[in-house]
């Protein structure tokens, strides 16, 4: 069964200051991404499909795409502010990107079998990925997964960050996932805002094709009542869409514990600490060095 690996790679990275899919963070100039798709290809996946903007296209082709040419197949969907349904145009004076929901959907045309959808940069290991491949193959219809991450080993210590936190039934399914923003290293712990054992989205996900009418119908959704919110701000997320399909019953999401350590560059400042953590992780066998070396 071929199992196919949507990265989400069109963000603007405004925090951050740059395009994080193209910053170096391991030992030889590795991108997250590279971690990624190398710790996909060990776990079963043979395909590789990015969501970019075709403002970077060349630029992404060149310094990552050409990567991976020779090793597994690689593809391209585009987002754009004007790519919506028929019968929808971006609001007057919009410049904000839709979301990873309108990431996913720009992609649908290009998936017919089971994938899983990841941020294009974030590093979530490979016991993420082989849990995924694993529920990719057995699943039936009507379900999908998530590989959620617990809270507090989520946060950046150099400013707030938004959180898709999780509510998850005794049975492992998913109940919903609400959108917390501006969440600080100081609102985590007892009596605060939060206790850090929540299990939250990475946007780590896997589903099968049958997901596809459904997120096309919550798009629809969310563009008719676009004017009940801010038309010039509000996203479409990928784990809001998740979160409305479940509540109408026509999906069911297995929460699968994350075996693995998550880690991510929301802020230039977050460097130093994830380009250590990669060179002690390369020091300790689990890659190599360079990362395709073999």
């Amino acid at each position: 069964m071929a199992l196919t690996l949507l990265i989400l790679a069109a963000g603007m990275g405004s925090r951050f200051g740059g395009l994080k899919q193209l910053e170096p963070v391991g030992p030889c100039g590795e991108t997250l991404l590279d971690y990624s798709v190398h710790d996909a290809l060990k776990s079963g996946f043979d395909r590789v499909l990015f969501v970019i903007r075709r403002d970077f296209e060349a630029t992404f082709r060149e310094q990552i795409g050409a990567r991976y040419r020779d090793r597994v197949e690689v593809e391209y969907a585009f987002q754009s502010l004007e790519r919506l349904p028929e019968g929808f145009a971006p609001p007057p004076g919009r410049v904000k990107p839709w979301g990873t929901g309108h990431a996913t959907w720009c992609a649908r045309a290009q998936l017919n079998g089971p994938f899983a959808v990841i941020n294009a940069d974030d590093f979530y290991g490979r016991a993420a990925f082989e849990q995924l491949a694993h529920f990719l193959r057995t699943q039936r219809a009507g379900e999908a997964a998530l590989a959620g991450y617990t809270l507090r080993r989520t946060l950046s210590e150099n400013g707030a960050v938004s959180r898709g936190v999780c509510e998850v039934g005794p049975d492992g399914l998913l109940r919903s996932v609400t959108e917390h923003k501006g969440i600080r290293p100081e609102a985590v712990g007892a009596s605060r805002s939060f206790s850090g054992d929540e299990i939250v989205s990475m946007n780590c996900w896997g589903f099968g094709p049958d997901f596809l009418p459904g997120l096309h119908g919550a798009f629809l959704g969310f563009l008719a009542s676009l004017e009940k919110g801010d038309p010039l701000t509000s996203e479409f997320y990928l784990p809001g869409a998740v979160s409305d399909l479940v509540a109408t019953g026509s999906l069911r999401v297995r929460v699968v514990p994350a075996e693995s350590d998550w880690f991510g560059v929301t802020y230039r400042e977050d460097k130093p600490k994830v380009t250590a953590a990669l060179e002690a992780l390369t020091a300790s066998g689990a890659y190599t060095k360079p990362l395709f070396a073999s």
